[in-house]
């Protein structure tokens, strides 16, 4: 069962989003901020994300830029914003798709199936390198001198989230 994140800081939208995709056999998480976002991505690694652009605690566009690091998987902006410099900026920051609320469902679910469907993880094991830190963002292990540290979910996310460049394992 594929897992969505939804991302959105109304409570109607992400209840509209978890009746229709669990209807449709997915499985749902959710947040009302960007903080919490990148947090539950980092902790449930999604098959796709949903993203508002209108978040209360960041603008939407550096919720992506952060999610763009080291999340793999398809990410659809759903936003009231409809014009066409924020859907290029979007687009140009790594988002798979923009659809503008109001939506279709039955549009939203196609799109989701061809984004799942479409949306592969790169060839290469993603790594990040911290001294003699390394963390595997594909295999969730971080080690230290090589030996595997014992990580809660929380502890490995925020690693997961801290800012530096990422190279192949």
């Amino acid at each position: 069962m594929d897992t969505i994140l939804i991302i959105d800081d109304e409570i109607q939208i992400r209840r509209l989003l978890e009746i229709t995709l669990s209807a449709n056999g997915y499985k749902i998480v959710e947040a009302e901020n960007g903080k919490d976002g990148c947090n539950l991505a980092a902790s449930f690694n999604p098959s796709l994300i949903i993203l508002d652009l209108g978040l209360p605690d960041m603008d939407g566009i550096d919720v992506l830029k952060k999610l763009r690091e080291w999340y793999q998987h398809p990410i659809i902006i759903l936003s009231v914003r409809k014009s066409e410099e924020d859907i290029v900026k979007a687009l140009d920051h790594g988002a798979n798709d923009y659809i503008s609320k109001p939506f279709r469902t039955g549009e939203l679910m196609a799109r989701i199936r061809v984004a799942i469907r479409q949306g592969q993880p790169f060839d290469q094991d993603v790594c990040m390198h911290f001294g003699n830190l390394t963390i595997d963002l594909s295999k969730h292990i971080a080690t230290k001198n090589n030996e595997i540290i014992k990580l809660t979910s929380t502890e490995f996310s925020l690693l997961a989230l801290m800012p530096k460049t990422k190279v192949a394992c």
